[in-house]
């Protein structure tokens, strides 16, 4: 059971129960929200301070309503309508500052919650790859889309409950104190246990459970993305009963931890009950003796009894709230966490967009290691690509092919050296303008489970119909797009899997035909297409890598044949470099490959 869980254990959710935020950095996150809506939130101020007065003068208008009752009808005449007259102006304007407060405070509600969402969306998308690929996608929606409503839980109960709640339990205790000292210090002393209890059970016996019942609900939607993301998998292996076995295990993981969570709020309760019973029972029997000693009028026993019941109301809902508030605060915790992380790539505070120029690319001294791994990969790596050239990178795999291509595009930093484009050091320039300026086809496309059309003009937002539709054509897509239903209206489904592998490839081509930028990546771009549409792809590949220069990642010979320069890649080093028939007849490292080759594939040995 326990393994099931950890295969979604991403690094992120902290199974043992500590923070990965401390409430004070969560809560002045929120007061930092808070802050971003100054008018709606003093307006809500104004409105609900004057409702906690309502709630406060209540009892005291009460007590004296039924003294002038209690002197008879005569000498409550006089008296008794005012009272009541003042008792319902009061209760009537309780309930409308209380309503007109709401219409401040849902808009400014509904904006911090687009705000945290949109924030910690950019937040993720900030983060470096090595980051996206140690966090599942499911587990960080369901982080965000979590904060998202724990924000709305703890600011509702922050603003409508607890506040004033301290308000009234505060104001109540010194009206009280002034009038019966006994009773004051009694009824005070109760309240500060019975919130120091609740605090305390809140942050010391809840919090740490919660945290863990937390990672476990993080893991059931990583898990439910996993298999749902990989249902083509799932279906060609007949794994349907296997998959759902698998899935209970990580649901019942879950359902154990959340009981005994829950159980644990229920143990918290019982304390509270507890407490305020004894305030009952102690506030009761103490105002009855006072009136035994006459120092209490009945007018005085109905506000203290209606005193109670406004007490013991927010006591109770004190309680709740506290450990709603805890809930709360584990639940927005990751969020908050996000915003203070440092990216690992990240732009300078004074850099400027890419001047776009004709593409010349220089590795100067370059030193790189992946995290995690005791050597680098890169060490004092050099390479020059002059302008419009076309760059073929063969090798085995591990060999640093893909993680060239990566540091141009600046999807990590160098340890040492530069990776200069035009002149221009990549990390001193805005990351977005720089990848403007790169096209890239990947050998896995990813496309967004949106229309053709918004598909292929990703590369270019502004491009009109006429321009998405060439590069269609110039990418052998548009011919199967126009037999679609919808044609560049028909939506390609998660990833793509509507489409065929060749179709997401040349949809991933014609991206780059309308990206028309100086630098062009091929990554295995052709390697899903048939031997008919690569031929066809190949010849408009030809005309699109003219006065680009061009990086190719190839395994087929028909790619790296009439490149410029091949580059033989062997444990971070270029062992080989030179036109393909000069590198054949050398016998060196690209020989023994091309040796190996199996019909139009590169062999893998060096």
């Amino acid at each position: 059971m326990t393994d099931l869980v950890d295969a979604f254990d991403d690094g992120d959710d902290d199974t043992n129960g500590s923070r990965k935020a401390t409430a004070f950095e969560i809560t002045a996150y929120l007061w930092k929200r808070w802050c971003t809506q100054p008018g709606r939130l003093w307006a809500y101020g104004v409105l609900f301070a004057i409702s906690v007065a309502c709630d406060l003068a209540l009892p005291l208008i009460a007590g004296r309503l039924v003294e002038s009752l209690a002197g008879g009808v005569a000498a409550a005449d006089a008296t008794v309508w005012p009272l009541y007259a003042t008792f319902v102006a009061v209760a009537f304007l309780f309930y409308m500052m209380r309503n007109t407060a709401s219409r401040y405070w849902n808009p400014f509600a509904a904006q911090n919650m687009k705000g945290i969402v949109t924030d910690a969306f950019s937040d993720v998308q900030r983060f470096s790859s090595d980051w996206q690929a140690n966090n599942f996608a499911g587990a960080t929606v369901r982080r965000v889309s979590r904060a998202m409503w724990a924000y709305d839980s703890i600011s509702d109960t922050l603003a409508w409950f607890v506040i004033p709640a301290a308000c009234v339990l505060v104001g109540v205790t010194i009206m009280t104190l002034v009038q019966w000292p006994l009773i004051g210090v009694f009824v005070g002393g109760v309240i500060i246990v019975y919130v120091v209890c609740v605090v305390l059970m809140a942050q010391y016996y809840i919090a740490p459970l919660t945290t863990i019942s937390n990672a476990a609900d993080t893991a059931v939607g990583a898990a439910l993305a996993d298999a749902v993301t990989s249902n083509p998998a799932v279906k060609a292996f007949g794994a349907e009963v296997r998959e759902e076995a698998r899935f209970t295990g990580i649901a019942e993981d879950w359902r154990s931890k959340a009981l005994r969570t829950w159980m644990r709020f229920t143990d918290a309760w019982l304390v509270q009950n507890v407490l305020l019973f004894i305030l009952q029972a102690g506030l009761v029997g103490l105002v009855v003796l006072e009136w035994t000693k006459g120092r209490a009028t009945p007018g005085d026993a109905v506000f203290a009894i209606t005193s109670f019941f406004l007490v013991s109301g927010y006591l109770r809902s004190l309680g709740e709230n506290v450990q709603t508030l805890q809930r709360g605060y584990a639940d927005i915790q990751d969020v908050v966490a996000y915003a203070r992380e440092v990216p690992d790539v990240a732009d300078a505070p004074n850099a400027e967009d890419f001047k776009i120029g004709p593409g010349a690319i220089d590795f100067q001294h370059v030193a790189f290691r992946y995290k995690g791994q005791e050597e680098n990969l890169y060490r004092d790596f050099s390479l020059f690509i002059k302008p419009g050239e076309t760059v073929a990178l063969v090798g085995p795999t591990g060999s640093g092919k893909s993680t060239f291509v990566k540091l141009v595009q600046r999807l990590y930093d160098v340890d040492g050296g530069a990776v200069v484009i035009d002149g221009q050091n990549v990390r001193a320039v805005r990351q977005a303008s720089l990848r403007q300026a790169i096209a890239l086809v990947p050998q896995d496309p990813a496309l967004f489970h949106r229309s053709l059309r918004e598909n292929i003009g990703y590369a270019k937002p502004n491009a009109t119909d006429e321009e998405i539709a060439e590069a269609a054509r110039q990418a052998r897509a548009h011919d199967f797009i126009a037999k679609l239903p919808k044609g560049y209206d028909t939506l390609v489904g998660e990833r793509g899997v509507k489409l065929s592998g060749g179709e997401r490839q040349r949809v991933a081509l014609a991206r780059a035909f309308l990206a028309d930028t100086p630098i062009l990546i091929l990554d295995e771009a052709t390697s899903s297409l048939d031997t008919e549409t690569e031929r066809d792809v190949q010849a408009a590949m030809a005309d699109l890598m003219k006065g680009r220069t061009t990086i190719v990642i190839a395994h087929r010979l028909s790619t790296v044949r009439d490149a410029d320069r091949i580059l033989v890649f062997n444990q971070g080093r270029i062992v080989e470099q030179g036109r393909h028939g000069e590198l054949v007849a050398s016998g060196g490292a690209y020989a023994r490959l091309h040796a190996l080759s199996v019909g139009d594939t590169l062999g893998e040995a060096a």
